[in-house]
């Protein structure tokens, strides 16, 4: 039998603060049933979700991470040993303004404070160096050449193999295609009710079944002139005018002729299972960041790659293991509650419901607990939940947890307390997989330096020092008091 994995994420205390501290090395399969991370802004949420990634990558598990906030891509900043000269480049970033030190003696105090802080969870220069050898940080950028750009309609203008072998999984990614480009011209995307829609499928589809692409200058030629007669039991022209086809071909011609539609055509091809396939016995860890786009472009893209991940799960056989681990760090807006549905909700919802089957995880993080749609999260085995500023944010996530923890409604409203006086960086962790599951938890350090968003020239920079030196390492980190004044570290500079 395989051996289990196990992710150290920190050490465990009872609720009460009471009794030694232990070691937390979470079993990986209890990813599986996923898990819910939530904080307020300083809870120590993104340090946490960056753990979780490490440890993930480190056991040989492959990770896919959607980023926000523009944090995820410091896990380049990962550096394999202590020396102070990896952290010259990002010293001024790192410091206060009024900070009169030399350059050099940043960089040393912080290669200084990150080694003790490490070195006090057990992890030393062979751990950093055995991580760096062992894993791959690749950062995709849709729009943007920051980081890796990506074709985005690659479902649509490159054939996939799927269509010969997974011809079902293959319809629904280029659903999610069609729909992203009807979207950005205006017209109706729902595949359900959309003329449009069901036409470009049948045109695309055609052509695929025929060995053949479908880019959009093949629909145009093909809407121009059509090789279909009859639309289900309509003809054609009933179905949908030549009038209405014709104003069809012109909105995509004037999408395609748009100098800023390019960069979403060009880059990688949005493939999820080989993203996540290891290659010279390194573990992917790939960041999908979509900061720098405006939040409806980023509803578009992230439906498009959701529905992609969705695919390409119910494609995989059947495991009770993790075999890799779904992370979106601020989910605040993309999984609302009834009646909102933007266009990453249905795929999200049903990765929550349908990918434990399959042994994929998926973890979801937020400092916006009022807005999550919680029967979705409603079979989440694990919940790390820490510091919320509300006491409708605390009560929204107590009804999240009802179900998971004890019908006792004084375990519960003690649970609430313990919420609410939560230093910055300690949470409360609830394991379904575990009699009596609920801890304190503070988190160990990070590998990876935190040292925020970074900008264009700062992310080229890191990937350029990331394929010269393949190696990550921590950061400083800023110690804070936890519970019953029990010191909390985060990895990220000071």
């Amino acid at each position: 039998m395989a051996h289990t994995p196990a992710l150290y994420l920190g050490s465990t205390r009872a609720l009460d603060g009471a009794g030694a501290a232990t070691d937390l090395r979470l079993p990986a399969h209890h990813f599986v049933t996923h898990g819910v991370v939530l904080g307020m802004t300083g809870s120590g949420k993104t340090g946490l979700t960056t753990v979780m990634i490490e440890e993930a990558v480190n056991a040989g598990i492959p990770v896919l991470a959607i980023d926000v906030k523009g944090d995820l891509p410091n896990l380049l900043l990962a550096f394999p040993d202590f020396d102070p000269g990896r952290f010259l480049p990002w010293v001024e970033g790192c410091v206060a303004p009024d900070d009169l030190r030399t350059p050099d003696q940043i960089a040393s105090a912080l290669a200084e404070q990150r080694r003790t802080g490490l070195e006090a969870w057990r992890i030393g220069a062979p751990e950093l160096e055995r991580y760096a050898s062992k894993t791959e940080v690749r950062v995709i950028t849709p729009g943007s050449s920051a980081g890796e750009s990506l074709h985005l309609l690659s479902s649509l203008e490159r054939r996939s193999a799927r269509w010969d072998h997974d011809p079902e999984s293959a319809r629904a990614a280029l659903s999610a295609a069609i729909s992203l480009v009807l979207r950005l011209i205006g017209r109706e995307a729902d595949p359900a009710k959309s003329r449009e829609h069901v036409l470009l499928s049948l045109l695309a589809e055609r052509r695929f079944r025929q060995g053949q692409g479908a880019d959009l200058n093949a629909l145009l030629h093909d809407l121009a002139d059509s090789p279909i007669d009859q639309v289900g039991a309509l003809e054609l022209n009933d179905f949908l005018s030549k009038s209405d086809r014709k104003a069809l071909a012109a909105a995509l011609n004037t999408l395609l002729a748009s100098p800023t539609f390019t960069s979403w055509r060009e880059g990688a091809t949005l493939d999820v299972g080989e993203w996540l396939t290891a290659r010279d016995d390194r573990t992917p860890a790939v960041i999908v960041s979509v900061a720098h786009l405006e939040d409806e472009e980023r509803a578009l893209v992230l439906g498009v790659l959701l529905e992609e991940v969705l695919a390409w799960v119910r494609s995989l056989p059947g495991s009770q293991r993790l075999k890799a681990l779904v992370v979106f760090d601020e989910v605040y807006g993309f999984l609302p509650p009834h009646p909102a549905n933007p266009p990453t909700k249905r795929p999200l919802v049903a990765l929550m419901k349908q990918a434990r089957a399959f042994g994929v995880g998926v973890v979801v993080a937020t400092q916006n607990p009022m807005d999550l749609d919680y029967r979705a999260l409603s079979n989440a085995g694990i919940w790390c939940v820490g510091r919320l500023q509300t006491d409708a944010d605390r009560a929204r996530v107590m009804d999240g947890l009802a179900a998971s923890i004890a019908t006792d409604k004084g375990a519960t409203a003690a649970l609430a307390r313990t919420v609410q006086r939560l230093a910055p960086r300690w949470f409360v962790i609830r394991d379904a997989h575990v009699n009596n599951g609920i801890a304190l938890l503070q988190p160990r350090w990070a590998m990876s330096v935190l040292r925020g968003p970074m900008t264009r020239a700062e992310l080229g920079r890191a990937r350029e020092e990331h394929a010269r030196v393949i190696g990550r390492g921590g950061g400083a980190v800023r110690g804070v008091q936890g519970v019953n004044g029990v010191s909390c570290g985060a990895v990220r500079c000071v």
